[in-house]
């Protein structure tokens, strides 16, 4: 089973930018996008063989998720049931015979770290939500987390120490996360692999100097990952200040 993320930073625009032919040509069982940008009605994104679910902000033009998916969901819930956290479209959760798919867009702290108090309130909500799942069968949990988890997981660590996805307070959750029952796919197989990022700013030409951040992940309930065949990182592709990201599983 093929299945993919990608911060498309705005459909709209990422459609004048290759994202069908990408679509199209990667074949995925289970395609997942994060900061949509945009109402399902604003946009004709309809391709062959795949049914569609989309989470929008309240606010127009912000935020929002969707999932492309070859296989039929056997439920499919939008939020966590949380109306603080859910008015902003950031979680889509479709559940399958075998597993829960969980697509998640995490807040920004943004700089200054403004919105650094409600993710930590986020972070734990989404914890708590991830393992009541896990109690009923495995989950795949996808998508831009806003944290470089490690060192390694970014260009320069010490000059962003602190900074908006790399505060400690940030990284400690994500280690929680893990720690509490879960895998992060890419280093599960990958552990000293460097310089692999999926996000690059647009300034100071980043991304044609590798100048990244690896903050989108596939992470998986720890009793399916050694059912893990491979973690990518499709840093060639462009489109959006993030690249999509893949997990070959053997699940079905």
């Amino acid at each position: 089973m093929k299945l993919i993320s990608w911060n498309v930073n705005g459909i709209r625009a990422c459609l004048n930018k290759g994202f069908s032919d990408f679509f199209e040509s990667i074949d995925a069982d289970i395609f997942c996008i994060q900061e949509t940008k945009c109402q399902q009605n604003q946009v004709n994104l309809d391709f062959a063989g795949y049914k569609s679910f989309w989470n929008s902000a309240e606010k127009k033009g912000y935020s929002g998720t969707a999932i492309f998916t070859k296989i039929d969901p056997l439920d499919i819930k939008y939020g966590i049931g949380i109306e603080e956290h859910d008015k902003e479209g950031r979680v889509i959760t479709l559940e399958f015979e075998d597993f829960y798919m969980v697509n998640i867009y995490t807040p920004n702290s943004k700089r200054g770290l403004e919105r650094l108090d409600y993710r930590q309130i986020w972070e734990d909500e989404i914890k708590r939500y991830l393992l009541k799942l896990s109690f009923k069968k495995p989950v795949i949990m996808c998508g831009d987390l806003n944290v470089a988890h490690n060192e390694i997981d970014l260009k320069n660590p010490k000059s962003n120490r602190g900074n908006a996805g790399f505060t400690d307070e940030e990284r400690n959750k994500m280690t929680e996360l893990l720690a509490s029952g879960f895998t992060d796919s890419f280093r599960y197989l990958y552990p000293h692999k460097e310089d692999c990022y999926s996000w690059w700013s647009y300034m100071a030409h980043s991304r044609e100097r590798n100048i990244g951040w690896r903050i989108d992940y596939f992470i998986v309930s720890d009793n399916i990952k050694d059912k893990i065949i491979d973690s990518k990182i499709h840093s060639d592709i462009f489109g959006s200040d993030h690249c999509p990201i893949e997990l070959d599983i053997n699940l079905l």
